[in-house]
This record gives C-alpha cells, structure tokens and sequence, in this order.
C-alpha cells in the first residue's frame, strides 16, 4: 500500500501555473437540528459555460481545506462536512489540459496519487462526510462524490459519466475500486466501459440514483436545502442510508469473475484488442472483487500513469481538442451575419434519407418542412415515417404532446414543386446521378426566389456540374450529411468556384442550428471522409481479388482501430453504393484508386456475407463464392495492413496539397466525425505518423513532432 503522506507533491505542482483553479470556499451551516455542517462549494470563478476541473493547484487547495476541517471536526467545532458545486456544475473532471502536458510518467504517477490522497481524506474527517452533487459530474468529479460517506444529486443534474475510458484512461481516483463495491459488477461495467464506448453515453439522475451511486434524489426548487435537512436526519440516526446494490459474498465469488469474462469477449469482438484503457479498466474491475480498498488505489495509480504518459492518451487529447474547439469554429466558414434566414424548407425525394433529413430541420429549426417526391404514395409513404419517429419520441418522453402536435402539423407533402415557392433552404436526397440531380434541380428553381439556397447531400458527386444547368449557381452548395442522419455528428459543407459567401455562410449557420458539426470541403471527388474510406474499401477489396480470405483481410484492418472492418462498413452502406463509390473514385483518379469487378458481382447478391449466430462475419455465402472470381496470390496481413497505410497517407498528403480542406487536423476532424475514427488514434494522421506509413509513403510526418506519450 501507498503511504500517500510521504510523497512531495511541490514538483507537480510547479509544473501547474497555467491551471485555472477550482477553489475550495468553505462556509459554516446551520443545520435544523442546530448542529454544523461545514459547506464546501467548488467554484473556479466562472459561470457554467467553463466548468470546474480539478488539477494539481486545486487538488493542493482542497486537500489542504479538509486537513483544515479535520482539525475543527477533532475539536468538536464542526458536526458534518459537505461538498458541492458552483450553479449547475458539480465538477467536469481532472483537468486534462494539465495531464495531457505532463512530460514524464512520473508526473502522471502522481498526478494519480494526488487525487487518491485527497479524496481519501473526505472519508477520514472524524465527522460523517456528504456530496451535494448540485450539476453536471464526470470523471474525477464523479470520484470526489464517490469519496464522500454520503451521497445526494439534484434531479435535473446535466449528467452523471466516468467518461475516461474513451479518452484512453480509466477512472484513476478511486472510480474503478469504489464503484463495483457500492453498485456491484454488472452496473460498474455498464458506467466505467460500456457507456464510453457507446458515443460516451452519459447517466441522467434518475438512473445514477437506481443505480445506488447515489443516496438519495432532491428537486432542484430546493435542492441545497433538502439536501441539509437530510443530512442531518442521516447524522441523527434517524434515517438510515440502505444500499441494495452492494455486491454480497455469493455475487463476489460466482457473478463477478463470470461477468468479467463475458465483458471481455464482448470487448474483444466489438472492439479488437488495439484499445488499451478498456482492458486496463477490466482487470480493475476484477480485482476490486478482492482486497483492500488501498490495494485497489495503487493498482489504479500505476494503470493511470501507464495510460496518461501512452501514445493512446496523447493522441486522444489531439483529438478531444478537435471535438472541443476545432469542431466548434469552422475554419472558412463566413460570416454568419451573411446568412440567409431559414424559415421554410424543402426537402426534394421522401426515402428513408429525406424523411431522416425532414424530421431534423422540423426538430432543431421549428419550421414548416415540405417534402415531395414524384408520386403520391412515396410522399405519404415519407410523411408516415416521419410521424412515426415523433410518435416514438413522443412514447419515450423526448416530447411532450404540445411540442409532437406542433411538429406534425409543421410538415406537409406534395407532388406539386409549385409548393416549394416559399422556402428559403432546399435540399435534394434523391438517386446519386448527376443529371437526375440536374433536373431536380432545374425544376426546382423556376419556383423559387433567387436568392433562396440550394442544397445538394451528394456523397462524391462534383457539386459544380450539378450546378451548372443553374441560372444561378452561386445559390448551390454540398451539404452531405452521413448516414444515420440522427446519430452522425457531421456535415460536409462543400463549396464550389461559382458558391457565394451567402449560400456558404446559410449552410453552416444552418448546419450548426442542426447541432451537427460542419467542415468545409473544396470541390473534390468524395470530398473528404469518401475520399479516404474509398482507399480503405479499395485496399480490401485487392486484397480478396488477390486471394486472401475474407475474415483475414477484415482481421488485418483491425489496428486502423475503424468501429468495424471494410466489409462490415460496406454491407452497412450497401455493396451497390460501395461500387458506386469506387467507381467514382477511379474515373477521377484511375492512378490511385482500385476498382474491383468483384463489388459489382457481390452487389448483385442479397446477403453476400455469412455470419455465425453472433452476427460476426465468417466468410462468404455460397452464391457470392460462385460469383467471385480470385487469384491465387493472397498477401499476408501486414502486407495489407502497411499497403493501406501508406495509401491513406499518400492521399492525405495529396488532398492538402490541393486544399481539399485548409489544414491537416480538418482531415483528422472529418474522419473522427464522420467515420468513427477512434480518439486513441487521433484520427488517421496521428496514428499514420507513428506506424512510420507517412514518411514511408510522403517522406516526411503529417505532425512535427510526432504526437506521442511522454518518456519513461
């Protein structure tokens, strides 16, 4: 066990001038019993928009108040201790900005120590210890609370999450030792690994509360004051705090190790192995079945500073950085006081794609939506789908019967273009041809004024001929949204020679009114995501053509670490768009892109992938191993693996050289967004640079220097 009381902290801290601090303001409370509970509030001297973080200098200033509050418990001065936060945030976590510079693994060791160390002394103040959790709490903030006797959260509370695991750590301040001993195993691999890897799926309250991370649930109307008066029914005695969650004898001995093996095997097929943070966290959560809660913290305090000071680690906080900030100011975006006002739109095609594009501007803008499309029974079609989903959000409370009435009576379908007259944004969603789209768009204009915009969701499509049947092609501009509409966080905003800053400026604010993320794109065949995961399908698909099996060249894509292989991403998006897509792709660039005869022949078949009662491919059905026709000269993994690293980065280089977007970390932005590209690769440039693919293929590194975890 770790004496946390001997280590010199002073080196850490020195490192930490920068750090914004999150004070600890300590004041006395009455409580009604007339007893004294001493309030600490968190609070970073701004408002909610910069959250409390806890780094060196504040985990230094809090340890030092409750030392301070020790000594007054001791001298009978104090009855009670509590934490909360400033006005809707509890605390947002470790501050990563300090942990993502730490230069040595030695810091990040004690950066580990240090949270251990202070949080472990709201458990040993002598007098019982509450957590008012006021807001939001994630991380580390989460593990103050988790350090605390007791327990209260406010029912409108942001969110709830350990969210370190996506970010290529694991709860290193106690989370992954306390929590399965309070809530049991299953629920802890749900919360610590299970709800990151899931889009970092967050807790609302209420669940957080069932759960048992929490002891009890107040209304924010009188959350404080509720939370006091039950504090001091807990210090008399007379409530007592029940814990149902708490894993027993019989759940420790049988239960435990059988649902970390389960976890396991789910991880290692959802997943691969490459990740390192959710293994990590996994052998945590097991041994927690056992020993002391010490022992838990030293294991925690080596796994943290393994991870913090791990090229996985650093790459993510390139990478969480693009989310935060990049992702928030498009570069080349325009003014946005240039923009048009969007007060109706119209969608043109009522499939799957508009009817998902309808229900989000009717959800995010407010305003009317008209779809068509060129019969009747498509439009009704669409339009049924559509009040469908409302329904369905309306079933599980996501909208309340006013806001569903409103938004049914928001949309309308037509078979009549003359109906579009009033919109001020159209956007197409109809077959990916460029002279179907042309007179989609040729008719739509003689309806509508001139200065409305137009919207083109065209994948790899060159934006500027579709416009160029236009009388005015400055009003169109690419707007290609990725599939599922609802879930996928990006829009690629395209721009072409002829595009105006107005039409330019409308589809970002629009994009951003969507609460997607948009990042602009030149002209180019397949844009940006497309152009890329076209190389990754073409790279698979000479891979089979040459002769290697097909579970072996899925398994050779695995240390890209994509959310799936090639062809699990191809029967997703569909083999006859696959096809189409390489088809595109070689027209333009017949140098650099494959085209396989066998996506054509495999498209023509239904189901052309045979899977094992896990849904996990297994090879390929009969009827496509009678269409395929391959060589007998199949490459080896590493083969394949380095043939697509290198391609991805020659590409890469290619498009910056062509000013396909501004700068390198829109490409990585675009690919995180768009095609799930991990964080703990940084996107594809980061990860391209280590495996040594960009100066093989380019001759120099996308980054310098490389992005890479720290020394020793």
């Amino acid at each position: 066990m770790t004496d946390y009381s001997t280590i010199d902290f002073s080196e850490l801290e020195a490192a930490s001038a920068d750090e914004v601090v999150t004070h600890s303001l300590t004041r006395d409370v009455a409580l009604p019993s007339g007893r004294t509970l001493a309030l600490i509030t968190l609070h970073n001297g701004h408002d909610h928009k910069r959250p409390n973080t806890l780094g060196p200098l504040t985990l230094r200033e809090l340890g030092e108040t409750l030392d301070a509050l020790r000594e007054r418990a001791s001298a009978g001065e104090i009855d009670a201790v509590a934490v909360t936060g400033k006005p809707y945030i509890f605390a947002a976590g470790a501050d990563l900005s300090q942990i993502g510079a730490l230069k040595e693994r030695s810091n990040a060791l004690l950066i580990a120590q240090r949270g251990h160390q202070v949080f472990g002394k709201l458990g040993d103040l002598g007098v019982p210890s509450f957590a008012f959790v006021n807001g939001l709490a994630l991380g580390g903030g989460l593990e103050v609370a988790l350090g605390a006797d007791y327990r209260t959260i406010d029912s409108s509370a942001a969110a709830v999450a350990f969210p370190e695991v996506f970010l290529g750590l694991i709860p290193g301040w106690g989370g992954a030792t306390i929590l399965p001993n309070l809530i049991g195993i299953e629920n802890a691999l749900e919360v610590i690994i299970s709800n990151p890897l899931k889009q970092n799926r967050t807790l609302k309250p209420q669940q957080a509360y069932e759960l048992g991370i929490f002891d009890a649930m107040f209304s924010p109307a009188a959350y404080l004051e509720d939370s006091l008066a039950w504090a001091d029914r807990v210090i008399s005695g007379e409530v007592t705090v029940e814990r149902k969650n708490v894993p027993g004898r019989i759940e420790r001995a049988t239960k435990w190790p059988a649902a970390i093996k389960i976890a396991r095997g789910m991880l290692e097929q959802r997943i691969g192995t490459v990740p390192k943070s959710p293994y990590r966290a996994l052998d945590l959560l097991d041994k927690a079945a056992k020993g002391s809660k010490e022992e838990g913290f030293a294991r925690e305090d080596e796994a943290l500073a393994d991870l913090a000071a791990g090229d996985q680690f650093a790459a993510s906080m390139y990478a969480f950085d693009l989310v935060q900030k990049r992702a928030k100011r498009p570069v080349g975006a325009p003014d946005a006081s240039l923009a048009r006002p969007v007060k109706k739109v119209g969608v043109v095609g009522a499939g799957l794609m508009a009817s998902q594009f309808a229900l989000l501007f009717l959800r995010r803008l407010q305003v009317p939506v008209v779809i068509t499309d060129i019969s009747q029974e498509r439009v009704d079609k669409g339009l049924s789908y559509i009040r469908d989903e409302i329904a369905k959000l309306e079933g599980k409370g996501r909208l309340d019967a006013d806001a569903a009435n409103r938004l049914r009576a928001l949309v309308t379908g037509t078979t009549d273009k003359t109906d579009f007259a009033d919109c001020d944004f159209v956007i197409e969603a109809v077959f990916e041809e460029t002279a179907v789209k042309q007179e989609v768009f040729r008719e739509i204009e003689q309806h509508i004024d001139a200065d409305a915009i137009l919207a083109t969701n065209t994948s790899s499509l060159s934006v500027e001929e579709i416009g160029s049947v236009l009388a005015h092609p400055a009003r169109l501009v690419g707007f290609h949204f990725f599939n599922p509409v609802a879930v996928m966080p990006l829009i690629e905003i395209v721009q072409t020679p002829q595009t105006s800053e107005e039409a330019l400026s409308t589809a970002f604010v629009t994009a951003k009114s969507l609460k997607k993320n948009a990042i602009g794109s030149a002209d180019a065949p397949g844009f940006i995501v497309n152009r890329l995961l076209a190389k990754v399908m073409g790279e698979a698909a000479r891979a089979v053509d040459e002769g290697a099996a097909l579970v072996d060249v899925e398994k050779a894509f695995a240390p890209l670490g994509l959310p799936m292989g090639p062809f699990e991403l191809i029967d997703l998006v569909g083999w006859k768009v696959a096809a189409h897509v390489q088809d595109t792709m070689v027209t333009h660039f017949p140098e650099r892109f494959y085209a396989s005869e066998n996506l054509h022949r495999l498209a023509e078949i239904d189901q052309p992938l045979e899977r094992d009662k896990k849904k996990r491919i297994t090879g390929w059905t009969k009827k496509a191993k009678k269409a395929l026709e391959i060589g007998e000269t199949p490459a080896t993994a590493d083969q394949i693996l380095q043939r697509v690293e290198d391609e991805l980065a020659r590409e890469i280089r290619i498009m910056l050289d062509e000013k396909v977007v501004p700068e390198v970390e829109d490409i990585d932005l675009a690919l995180i967004l768009g095609a799930g590209w991990p964080f703990i690769d940084g996107g594809a440039t980061a990860y391209l640079d280590r495996v040594g693919a960009s100066e093989r293929a380019t001759g120099r590194t996308f980054h310098d220097p490389v992005i890479r975890g720290v020394v020793g």
